[in-house]
């Protein structure tokens, strides 16, 4: 197996698990019709992500700096209720704020996830870095933190 394909199903397994984690926890207001409903929506919301969020968040970059980011959470609930709205009755939100806590939520189950397998754009590690040894006089050869 390929690594990206790899990197692939271990991002829509966690993918998957926070949606599956967001629904338990939002009974009721967000729902899914069979399991396998589950698997395709969060393979739709990957896509989503992948594919429509870079260009949605481009397009909303003054309300981004504007909001400290905070915008984002909106941008990801707008996503969340395209999928419902692909899908139908397969996957439904029942409103844009249930779509925002949903995606709260997801943020909030699938970042450590991400961390702690090292998988999608979780990459808050920072690499230890040697200065080479022909620096300037007077010090300074200790290691650089690159975050």
């Amino acid at each position: 197996m390929s690594p990206g394909f790899k990197k692939f199903i271990q991002s829509w397994l966690i993918n998957t698990l926070a949606v599956l984690v967001t629904v338990v926890v939002l009974r009721g207001h967000i729902r899914y019709a069979t399991p396998a409903d589950l698997f395709v929506a969060s393979l739709l919301l990957g896509i989503l992500n992948a594919f429509i969020r870079p260009i949605m968040l481009l397009l909303a970059l003054p309300l981004l700096i504007f909001t400290l980011g905070l915008f984002t959470l909106v941008i990801n609930a707008a996503l969340l209720y395209l999928v419902h709205w692909i899908m139908g009755k397969g996957f439904e939100v029942d409103s844009f704020g249930w779509a925002m806590l949903g995606s709260l939520v997801i943020s909030v189950i699938s970042l450590p996830l991400n961390i702690m397998t090292g998988g999608g754009n979780a990459r808050l590690a920072a690499r230890r870095h040697q200065r080479p040894t022909d620096s300037k006089p007077g010090g300074g050869n200790g290691p650089v933190i690159d975050v």
